[in-house]
């Protein structure tokens, strides 16, 4: 069996982006995701793997075969072109602009994030082969293991950075990502900014005037404001 990804519009390469890390990783890891078939300018016909899309939250189990998961993706020697992070950060700072000069708690977060610095996160300390986009609905569970889908946010990135992704993603936030925090080496000071960052890029994303505010619930936005105001200043 198999499956067409077709794209409607491509401003980051994404058609390049998953085919570039598709074709890596089914050499390197086979079973772990889709192999590439055939591709055009903007579509990719790739493999179907088996399993269904995790939901929030997700089990304990479910982390734990995420976990392995993981483990078997950063172990691929990251021969791709970089994520734009710098992008992301600038994206992230015109989003918390537009929200600063409100007088509530999504105003309050905003300008908490004025004194941030994220430019550390431009430096890539520990490479990886990194998905991009760690909406749980990518990941594949079949009852016993996970498989990965949904490369075209893929690059060569930091695994601190990409973990804080995970943490932050708005799409598992039901989940308890504890046993994840601490199965990686990495260092505590570095994933809190990157926590704030992600955090922060979905406060952009989700609040009003945002490209996702209609798509979410009353409420989402100000939930989020909360919890980039704890990531800032931890209690």
């Amino acid at each position: 069996m198999t499956f067409t990804k077709q794209f409607t519009s491509a401003p980051r390469g994404e058609p390049d982006r998953e085919w570039a890390a598709l074709t890596l990783l089914a050499d390197a890891v086979p079973d772990l995701v889709p192999t590439p078939l055939s591709r055009g300018p903007m579509w990719v016909t790739m493999s179907v793997v088996p399993g269904q899309p995790l939901t929030d939250p997700a089990t304990p189990q479910q982390v734990e075969a995420l976990g392995v998961a993981l483990d078997t993706l950063w172990s691929v020697s990251p021969s791709l072109v970089p994520l734009d992070i710098a992008a992301l950060i600038e994206r992230t700072s015109v989003g918390l602009a537009s929200l600063s000069e409100r007088d509530d708690v999504i105003g309050a977060a905003a300008v908490a994030c004025a004194g941030l610095d994220w430019s550390s996160l431009l430096v890539i300390h520990d490479p990886v082969v990194a998905h991009g986009d760690p909406n749980v609905a990518n990941y594949l569970w079949d009852g016993s293991r996970v498989r990965i889908v949904d490369f075209e946010d893929a690059g060569l990135g930091d695994r601190t950075v990409e973990l804080a992704n995970l943490l932050e993603h708005l799409a598992g936030r039901r989940t308890d990502w504890g046993a994840l925090i601490h199965r990686w080496p990495v260092d505590t000071a570095r994933l809190q900014t990157a926590r704030t960052l992600w955090a922060a890029f979905w406060l952009g994303l989700i609040g009003p005037g945002g490209p996702s505010f209609s798509r979410n619930p009353p409420g989402t936005a100000e939930a989020q404001a909360e919890r980039l105001l704890g990531l800032i200043a931890p209690r």
